[in-house]
């Protein structure tokens, strides 16, 4: 029986050693944090319950079979509820939008919000959507990143011309909808890989057919309950999760292959392979030494680092009715937006009038009692980097532009400030020391250019024996492509 050492206990390295333990290995998961999730957070505070990361589960058909790999069904450990609002959109010139959780439902409901003509628009788009999702997700999302997936592409000119590598996002977008408010829509669909949409690739446009194909759903009490589950699956199957204990270096033996780790009190624990959930930019830099490590590091520094956020947790008393889960209410300038972000015009700065997302899950399992509200609120956000950016630890900084983001809010028209019993703010510092993410970068490396996704750490690395899972390595970041990414990492150990 080979011993595996999972450095961080994320989603993503919980489901990698979940699967490793299936197949027959003896596996150890070590985070340095006292609670497990990563950043799949949770935060507990006078009774109401907060997830500080992912908000809603899309692709359920991946955490499906995640768990049956680890012997269990979701329906038995982990119930999931269909959101019949996907999302209430709040467009610039006052116009909503409660987009359907079901697929063939949404054309209807584009035509009646925005006029005749817009259902149509974006259904031909997602039909495109859809030819690209067919041609990329075996050999891009399912599969180890190689030169042979790209060359399985370029042989087929039809593929190729479906994809369209040379396009962007949005290029792509304005080949379809002539409405700006559908094509406002596709591009936040750019901030779920921390991109901008003016310079990601066309093949993003599978995510939004991803999410409407199969639909948006919650886990009651909260999605931090995925990590629990997993790591109760990890340890039902005869592994081992231990918090509060830090990795500092991933060590080598003489021939260069990973042999084990050391952590912060010094002692060191052999293993026959090392999965690191961690940050790759933290693993190249911090935890594996040597000119491979330097060389695996400056090709992530070529790529764009992904943007970051800026988080409200409100316990909120009597909250407005008819709230849905989700709701966007959208900037009036949505380029100004990325310019502020990734540093356009001028250093990468706070975004003076940004788009607002707000998570306002029905749950009583998150509230101390009825009329109350557990929302999570967000903004897209510049990375913490006081030498060339923004400072967030800046005094006074966090506590005046989260005042600037309520009152954004109530222009309009989710006007909560006189409800909010309490408040947290989570500012992309706070989210570099609580994960050990450089800068408070949601995942890592943009989709930022044509050639971002092979700029994006492979799941093996070039160290024997040390393998990458997680949002900063190849496919991804979000649930469904970290839950690949752990099944890839497994494929890629093997049975024991």
């Amino acid at each position: 029986m080979s011993r595996v050492v999972v450095v961080g206990a994320g989603v993503g390295g919980l489901a990698a050693a979940a699967r490793l333990q299936s197949l027959g290995h003896s596996v150890l998961v070590l985070e340095q944090a006292d609670e497990v999730g990563g950043k799949l957070g949770t935060l507990v505070h006078d009774g109401f319950v907060f997830d500080t990361g992912p908000s809603l589960v899309t692709m359920p058909h991946l955490l499906d079979a995640l768990l049956e790999a680890t012997g269990v069904r979701t329906e038995d450990v982990l119930p999931l509820q269909r959101l019949d609002v996907a999302c209430r959109y709040t467009f610039p010139d006052g116009v909503v939008l409660d987009l359907p959780g079901e697929l063939g439902a949404v054309p209807a409901a584009l035509d009646a919000a925005l006029g005749p003509g817009r259902g149509a628009q974006w259904s031909a788009f997602l039909d495109r959507a859809e030819r690209i999702w067919d041609v990329t997700h075996e050999p891009f999302l399912e599969s180890p990143v190689s030169a042979r997936g790209l060359l399985r592409l370029s042989r087929r000119l039809d593929h190729v011309a479906t994809v369209a590598p040379w396009r962007t996002l949005r290029g792509l977008g304005a080949a379809y909808l002539r409405d700006p408010r559908l094509r406002m829509l596709l591009d936040r669909y750019a901030t779920y890989t921390g991109s901008d949409p003016r310079q990601a690739p066309a093949a993003l446009a599978a995510v939004p057919y991803a999410e409407q194909a199969w639909g948006s759903w919650y886990v009651p009490g909260g999605l931090g309950r995925i990590a629990t589950v997993l790591r109760d699956r990890v340890t039902a199957l005869g592994g081992e999760v231990v918090t509060g204990t830090g990795v500092i270096e991933v060590l080598t033996d003489a021939d260069g292959r990973a042999c084990g780790v050391r952590v912060a009190d010094g002692s060191t624990v052999e293993a026959d392979f090392v999965v690191a959930n961690a940050d790759a930019t933290q693993v190249y830099e911090r935890l594996v030494r040597g000119p491979v490590a330097r060389r695996a590091a400056a090709r992530i520094r070529r790529a764009t680092p992904s943007l970051s956020g800026f988080v409200l947790l409100l316990a909120v008393d009597d909250p407005p009715p008819d709230q849905p889960h989700h709701q966007v209410l959208f900037a009036e300038d949505y380029d100004a937006e990325f310019d502020a972000v990734f540093g356009r015009h001028g250093p990468p700065r706070p975004v003076p009038r940004p788009t607002v997302y707000v998570s306002a899950p029905d749950d009583p399992a998150v509230v101390p009692g009825p009329g109350t509200g557990a929302w999570f609120v967000l903004v897209n956000a510049p990375r913490h980097d006081p030498a060339g950016g923004t400072d967030w630890d800046q005094p006074g900084l966090a506590a005046s532009y989260a005042d600037q983001v309520l009152d954004l809010m109530a222009e309009r028209g989710l006007d909560v400030r006189d409800r909010v019993r309490h408040r947290t703010v989570l500012t992309p510092a706070d989210l570099e020391r609580r994960t050990l993410t450089p800068g408070g970068s949601i995942y890592g490396t943009s989709s930022n250019g044509a050639r971002a996704a092979f700029l994006r750490p492979a799941n093996r690395s070039p160290v024997p024996g040390l393998y990458l899972v997680g949002g900063s390595a190849h496919p991804g970041g979000g649930l469904p492509l970290v839950m690949l990414s752990a099944e890839i990492v497994a494929g890629l150990v093997g049975p024991a």
